[in-house]
């Protein structure tokens, strides 16, 4: 087997928000419950970050970070100052590709013009911006702080401060939300010409507001009317579906994403991070840091994270699990680079059947590559069960 590791991405968790929305299941806590005022323990926070990074350091193994990602509950609560020193520790303890994607998720309630521009002088360069909605009936069912205007304006604010890599995070499928209305959202953002389009369906997850008083949701039809019209407007305009739930223009691709999906390794840190990591003896395990920001920074490094080895058996589906989120074809040697085993003939005889079934592309197949079909797509958790 090959010994040469995958590519190494790093997660930084910032875990406070202004407000907790109804149907987030992240690991977000309110500001203003955790500290007087809302008033963030930045430096102890800081600290602690460095000092859980320091902690796996030898994960590391040599490798240059191809991408980083902060993200939350809402980063850009933060001050500038907290991320000049942030990224300042993390160039000099890791060393980097040139023109590393570094991303932070912001919400549009949270943006200041000047603040912006600090964040981009530290060395953030690509924007995920968490609009979700553009109508007020439904960012205020959605729990959301920001209106329309705040939206559009906070896009004009990240080009004035020199981002010329942004995502808009959108959703649809939300509680009464027509076809008609969905298309309306979906329009407007992309007359905001961003360079990636996160366009996602609501789905109710459990401990959440949601879970505990469901909203009424539209019905199925209408759910696969909008997937459908999305879908076709979005390439009209530029936007390829490279991933189930992300469109980008050409070359734009979330670099973070394609790491992660392609079974990249990645550091997580921050309280609730998670990672993914590969030894040089081939040996693959997540890694967990504990959730309360309180039990993060009033605990030793050592302390802060739990970690899980990935069963052999468990190999294939973890890696299909991931790989066919993307809709790139690859080739399935990359099982061997990227899982650190052979390929086992239960993954072999696995693809053979969604071949029959129609679910992955024989062209691409007879080519020894890996390609989903449109009914591929459609099917996706159907093709998935056939690796467990």
């Amino acid at each position: 087997m090959s010994t040469l590791l995958p590519p190494l991405s790093l997660y930084i968790h910032l875990p406070w928000c202004v407000k907790k929305c109804p149907y987030c299941d992240f690991n977000s806590h309110q500001a203003d419950r955790f500290h007087q005022k809302g008033q963030l323990p930045e430096e102890a926070y800081l600290q602690q970050l460095l000092a859980d990074l320091d902690e796996d350091m030898a994960y590391v193994a040599n490798r240059p970070i191809q991408t980083a990602f902060i993200g939350g509950g809402t980063p850009s609560l933060m001050s500038e100052d907290f991320y000049y020193q942030l990224m300042d520790a993390l160039r000099s303890k890791l060393s980097w590709v040139e023109q590393a994607e570094i991303t932070m998720e912001a919400n549009p309630g949270t943006f200041e013009q000047e603040k912006f521009r600090h964040f981009r002088q530290a060395g953030i360069n690509r924007l995920s911006i968490g609009i979700q909605s553009f109508q007020p009936k439904l960012l205020k069912t959605l729990g959301r702080i920001h209106n329309r205007e705040e939206a559009i304006l906070a896009v004009e604010k990240s080009r004035a401060a020199g981002f010329d890599n942004i995502n808009l995070d959108l959703m649809h499928g939300l509680p009464e939300q027509s076809l008609t209305m969905a298309m309306e959202d979906l329009s407007l953002a992309i007359q905001l010409n961003p360079e990636h389009l996160s366009w996602y369906q609501l789905t109710i997850e459990p401990n959440t507001e949601f879970y505990r008083r469901p909203p009424t949701l539209p019905e199925d039809n209408t759910l696969w009317e909008i997937q459908d019209a999305g879908q076709t407007l979005l390439n009209q305009h530029g936007y390829h579906q490279y991933e189930v739930s992300a469109n980008a223009k050409t070359g734009r691709q979330a670099a973070h994403n394609l790491n992660y999906w392609r079974f990249g390794d990645y550091l997580g840190i921050g309280a609730g991070a998670h990672g993914k990591i590969t030894l040089v003896n081939g040996q693959i395990f997540r890694t967990r840091k504990t959730r309360h920001p309180n039990h993060y920074l009033n605990n030793l490094p050592a302390a802060l994270v739990t970690k899980e080895a990935i069963a052999p058996h468990d190999m294939p589906l973890e890696f299909m699990m991931n790989r066919l989120r993307l809709f790139e074809s690859f080739n399935l040697m990359e099982y061997q680079q990227y899982a650190q085993k052979s390929i086992p003939k239960h993954l072999m005889d696995s693809c053979q059947t969604a071949l029959e079934r129609g679910l992955l592309d024989a062209q691409a197949w007879q080519n020894q590559r890996i390609q989903t079909t449109e009914k591929g797509k459609l099917f996706l958790n159907e093709l998935l069960e056939l690796f467990l």
